[in-house]
């Protein structure tokens, strides 16, 4: 049975994994461009939009202590900039569905991890999810992913000039990219659940102006490396500059501080472990997007691992664990 705050939470996660499939196609429309540049430029641009958010959030950002600020940091860091560097890196190396299918086990991997990890001290409490009632949902999506990715597996051995020890180290940055995002919602989450009062788009603000140093410091070491290796490329924008800013810019707006807000609204609705799996919502997001830049149509099999996908989502909201007693948070 839905309840309102499961209904809306839904919804907001869908909106974020529509915003944040878009991460996906930056790195395919600009293949000659390094995965620095790419991460650093899309948070560079995510936390200039943040200062003027910050300003018209000024009142709930006065409320966050420092040790909310140096959290925000920490989320920042590993949410957003190594994250996206892993990733991006990951897509220009062993191409769009690969890496895609490799972040698709999120929704397997968070849930578990969310549910080893129990409850933390000062966050609304809620009974771990028996693994009898976990299990089916996580089923259905981890054979979901498994045939949507053979598909590409066969579609990659078929190419005649294949490397695959590139496709293996995108495989394997792949999956530094999943440790992060493994790491970030469940924090982000942990936090929000334990400040209930606290604004979701305010704390997406002070995230993305707690990226906004980070993003300058990394993009203006990548430019000194460029002048120092004696690089051809041409900085500080690259050889399509209005192509990379506005890219950028609209990445930076759309899938991290859209995507962020609505993500924030769903953390404060629904538990870890459910909310886990429906980041499942990006890889189908993505999956599209691939294949509309592909300009082709998905295979029978592809499509039969994303109504399971679907099966496993709707499977999801159904399981929901039952709240225990709150206890205040120690801020």
């Amino acid at each position: 049975m839905f309840t309102a705050p499961l209904f809306t939470g839904t919804l907001f996660a869908l909106a974020a994994g529509l915003m944040w499939g878009l991460v996906f196609v930056g790195p395919l429309l600009l293949p000659e461009y390094p995965a620095t540049l790419q991460s650093f430029g899309r948070y560079l641009a995510f936390g200039l939009i943040a200062l003027p958010l910050g300003w018209l959030d000024r009142a709930t950002l006065r409320q966050l202590t420092r040790a909310d600020w140096r959290e925000a940091l920490r989320l920042a860091l590993v949410g957003n900039v190594v994250y996206y560097l892993f990733l991006a890196s990951a897509i220009q190396r062993a191409g769009g569905p690969l890496p895609t299918m490799i972040i698709g086990t999120l929704p397997v991997v968070i849930a578990i991890t969310a549910n080893l990890r129990g409850h933390r001290h000062g966050t609304r409490r809620e009974q771990p999810l028996r693994w009898s009632r976990l299990a089916p949902s996580l089923g259905l999506i981890a054979l979901g992913i498994g045939l949507v990715n053979q598909v590409e597996i066969d579609r990659l051995r078929a190419e005649p000039g294949a490397d695959l020890g590139r496709y293996l180290i995108g495989a394997a940055l792949a999956v530094g990219a999943v440790a992060c995002w493994t790491w970030y919602p469940i924090r982000n989450a942990e936090w929000l659940r334990a400040h209930p009062d606290r604004s979701p788009r305010g704390w997406a603000t002070a995230q993305g102006l707690a990226t906004l140093p980070l993003a300058l410091i990394g993009y203006a070491l990548t430019w000194a490396w460029f002048a120092a290796s004696g690089s051809a490329f041409a900085m500080p924008f690259g050889p399509r500059a209005a192509d990379f800013v506005a890219l950028m810019f609209a990445i930076g707006l759309l899938a991290s501080w859209l995507g962020t807000l609505c993500w924030n609204e769903a953390s404060q609705r629904l538990p870890p472990t459910l909310a886990g799996q429906l980041i499942v919502f990006e890889t189908l997001s993505a999956l599209a997007y691939a294949f509309v830049l592909r300009g082709q149509a998905p295979q029978a099999q592809t499509l039969a691992g994303v109504a399971l996908l679907v099966a496993g989502v709707a499977w999801a909201v159904r399981s929901r664990p039952e709240p225990e007693s709150a206890e205040a948070h120690p801020n």
